[in-house]
Formats: structure tokens, sequence, C-alpha cells
């Protein structure tokens, strides 16, 4: 120790500069060389397995054993099936390297796909230890890395759209016996939905994500002013779910409904008085649909191709109504490049078109009623589909209200910008668009002496209805708004002029606002 200096005085000067604060400008590079540390580590570390799986791509290898990490609460049987056809291969011959990882890959997509496991699911290849005598040099060991999300979800909130405010509560329980099953059951109080209450369960088939069978049931109170009166709705469906060699999404299903027509208004016509009262609805349906759009609220590109048929009132379950029903729906979206703009501008074209028939059958061994109930019709018209117009303002009326139609087509185009200093990275737009439709009852059909509607006849009335709809000017209506797409629906508010009011219908000029999953 020097001769003068105080013994401590080393360790004051210690804790002096500790207390010294430090230069920020030394504090951001130190970060800075940390940061670029650690991507030197991470480039590295990628370019060596890269050069390794490049070296041993073409290696050959067995898989001896799958093993999934971090799911104590699913099956084990369960999770075999999804294995199952990578070990299988081992007796076809040994893998390659980059063989194996494709088939491990492609399971852990089937995975992913069960809503069951938080992405992102790892997959770790490694050489079996040694411990059986019946193990080879070329035997691997594989091990999934996974962590199974929450076993419920409950929700909770409320919610407005075009002429309607509501409460619910959603509650989703997930993986309820170890594969992949869940169960959604949804309960909402509003002002046009009086009341609903719905529970869907859901499971794989064969371990098969693209494979689903789904029960069903759902009791709820509506209430339809634009039709002076209130549907009570309770029943279930069961159906399965399943994608086609084209990636289609297919639902096959039976459907039986108790519907009644009720609490009608005092100034309820007599169409609707006539319709009031119980039926039943038996059913069978089928839905296809093709969609390749890049995000369906809000498409920039890709293509919808959607068909629904229903058949109600055949074979031993037969209810009291009989129709068959066909609705078809399609949609293109194209971007659109601007000068001097380099790569996607934000712009694209929208356009769609959607049509239907209700064709009524044979009931009971005699030909089915000369018209349609009220509760099975289509209905058009409001900020969702032909915009411009009043909730269901489109097709034949009684007074005041609305009675839907058995043929209808509809069209329609939107313009979409991005904002000013919003970009078109955000999921908010501005819309220029023009649509239209028609919606049209059968025509009469003439009944024989009995008063009986031959099947000739009801077939005559469908082909000169659907004549009919090329007969002069659809109702029609231009006009801009904003349109936000959010995950879980569409927001619109728009501006509207009619442009074309067939007689009878109910145009709205002016702003409207509404929430869906579908837009025309």
């Amino acid at each position: 120790m020097a001769e003068g200096t105080p013994s401590g005085a080393s360790g004051l000067d210690i804790f002096a500069a500790l207390r010294t604060p430090i230069d920020p400008t030394v504090l951001a590079q130190r970060a800075q060389d940390l940061d670029r540390r650690l991507q030197h580590l991470a480039e590295t570390s990628q370019t060596r397995q890269t050069e390794l799986l490049a070296q041993n791509a073409s290696k050959p290898i067995t898989i001896s054993s799958v093993q999934v990490l971090g799911a104590p609460h699913t099956r084990r049987g369960f999770l075999e099936r999804i294995f199952e056809p990578v070990l299988a291969r081992n007796g076809d011959g040994d893998y390659t390297l980059q063989e194996a990882l494709g088939e491990m890959g492609s399971a852990v997509r089937r995975l992913e796909k069960l809503d069951v496991f938080t992405p992102p699911i790892s997959i770790y290849i490694d050489t079996a230890e040694p411990t059986s005598p019946s193990t080879t040099p070329t035997d691997h060991a594989v091990f999934i890395s996974a962590r199974e999300r929450g076993r419920y979800t409950i929700k909770t909130g409320t919610e407005a759209g075009s002429s309607e405010g509501s409460a619910y509560l959603n509650v989703i329980l997930r993986n309820l016996f170890g594969g992949a099953e869940s169960l959604n059951v949804n309960g909402s109080l509003g002002t046009r939905t009086r009341s609903a209450y719905s529970a869907v369960f859901s499971s794989p088939v064969l371990s098969d994500p693209d494979l689903q069978v789904q029960i069903g049931g759902v009791a709820s109170s509506t209430l339809k002013p634009w039709a002076s009166h209130e549907e009570v709705l309770k029943g279930g469906d069961i159906k399965l779910l399943w994608r086609d060699a084209v990636g289609a999404r297919n639902e096959l299903g039976y459907r039986g409904f108790w519907r009644q027509v009720t609490g009608l208004a005092e100034n309820a016509s007599g169409s609707v008085r006539g319709d009031a009262g119980d039926s039943f609805k038996s059913s069978i349906a089928h839905t296809w649909t093709r969609d390749t759009r890049d995000v369906p609220m809000m498409p920039s590109r890709g293509t919808l191709l959607k068909t629904v048929t229903e058949v109600a009132g055949l074979g031993p379950l037969a209810g009291d109504v009989a129709f068959g029903k066909v609705e078809l729906e399609s949609q293109a979206a194209v971007p659109v490049p601007l000068p001097g703009v380099e790569g996607d501008s934000g712009v694209s074209f929208t356009a769609g078109l959607r049509g239907g028939v209700l064709y009524p059958l044979m009931l009971g061994g005699q030909s089915g009623p000369a018209h349609s109930r009220i509760n099975d019709r289509f209905q058009l018209g409001g900020p969702t589909d032909v915009r411009g117009f009043r909730l269901s303002g489109l097709g034949p009326r009684d007074g005041n209200d609305a009675l839907g139609g058995d043929v209808y087509a509809a069209g329609g185009a939107s313009l979409l910008f991005p904002l000013p200093h919003w970009g078109k990275e955000t999921p908010l737009r501005f819309q220029a668009f023009i649509n239209g439709g028609r919606l049209l009852a059968l025509k009469d059909s003439r009944r024989d002496k009995e008063g009986v509607v031959s099947p000739r006849e009801v077939s005559s009335s469908v082909s000169e209805t659907l004549r009919e709809l090329g007969n002069g000017l659809p109702s029609a209506a231009a006009g801009v708004g904003l349109v936000y797409a959010h995950p879980a629906a569409r927001f619109e508010v728009n501006f509207s002029l009619p442009l074309v009011i067939r007689k009878g219908e109910e145009g709205r000029k002016g702003f409207s606002f509404g929430v869906g999953l579908s837009f025309l």
C-alpha cells in the first residue's frame, strides 16, 4: 500500500464510482453492442443448422419413437393416431432426414388445427438412446414440445349492430375428454333478439382436425319489427364437417326446429296473421364453401364460392313444411395497382353476387301449399346486403309488413382505399360502392277442381318467377363509407343514396351502421 494513502480509500472510490450515473450514450452503445452480438449468435446458429441439414438431408434414418411434451390432459391414444402414419412408414424403408422433418411438420400442423395447443409447436430430432439391444445406428427419437391452451375461456360483453344492441356471455370448454373435444355455450339478451341460448359440442373423428362431428341445440326469441311479429325457435342439429380434395369445407347434417310466429302487433297484416302459430321444420342441409380470400372480412385478393342446399319435409321425420332451398354466393377481390406506388397499393376492388330459390315440394303424398311460410322465405335489404334500403326493404309487402320472397338475386361492387396518414397496413378503409337486387314471391299456381296444386304447376310458377327477375331495373343504391375489419366482425358506416326504388319497396337515404361476418 502506498505511503500516505488511507487504507479504505480504494473501497470508497469504488462506491463513489457506483453512485455516479452512467452516461445515457454509453448505455445505448452497450445495448447496441449486445444486440449485435445476440444477432450474430442467432445468425451463426441458423447458418450452422442449415449446413448440418444440407449435409445430412439424404442421410437414412428411422423414427423409433415420438414423444409429445407438455400435453398432460391429452389422451395418449388420441396423439398416437396423429403420429401413427409417421411410425408406420418405417416398415416401408428408411426415411431421409429431410423426409422425416417433412412428415413430422405435417403431423404438427394437424396438432395446431385442433385448437388445443398454443403455437408455435417445436420439433426436435435426436439419435435414439442405445438402451435396447434392438436399437440400430439409424434410429432417431422425435420430441414435440407443445403447451396446452387453457381448459376454458369465458367472455362477456355488449354488441351493437344494425337496429340492435345486446349483452352476451360466451363460455368455451376445451379438450373435455382429452381428445380435442370442445363445448361452446352462448347466451345473449338484446333489443331485437330478445333472448338466444345455444350450445355446440364438437369432436374430431379419428384425431383428424379436418373431419369433425358437431351436435348443437338452440332456443331463441327474436322480434321481427319489419313483419309485425316475434319468432320463437327451439331445436337442434347434428352435422359432419370435412374438407374435400380441392380444400373446400363441407357441412352435412340434419336440422329439427320447432318455430312459432307469435307476439303479433296490433297492425299486423293478414298475410302475417295467416302464418301465425306453430310449425315444425325437419330438414337435411349441405353447405359447400371454397374460400381463397386473403382476409375474409376485407379481402384484397382471392375468391369465395359458397352453396347452401336444404331439403325439408321428406322421409319418416317429415315436419309440416316441405320445400327445397338452394342459395349461391360468390365474391372476387383483386388488388388495384397505382402508378408510382411499388408493391401492394392497398387499393382493392371487390364484386359479389348472391341468389336463391325456394321450391315447394310434395307433403304427405299431396302437393304442397301454394305458398311458403314467412319463416322460410328469403329477406333482402339492409346494411349488410343491399345497402341504401331499410332492413328487409326489398320484396313483397302487405301493408307495413315485409313478407320475404321465394326467389332473389343481388349483386354489388366496392372500391376500397387506405386512409391518408393511416396507411395500408391498418384494417381501416374508405369505400365507394354500388349494389342492387330483386326479391320476388312465386307466381300463383293454378289449382285443380279439388284445390290441389300439381307439381307441374309449381315448376311452371318457379320458372316464370325466375324469368321475372330480369324484367326491368333492380332496386339499386350507391354510396360511400368507412370499413373496419375486426377479427371478430366487419363494421361499416355508410352514406347511401337510392338510385332505383321499385314500387312498394323502402329505400333509405342517409347514414347507416352495419355489423356482420358477410357483406355483399
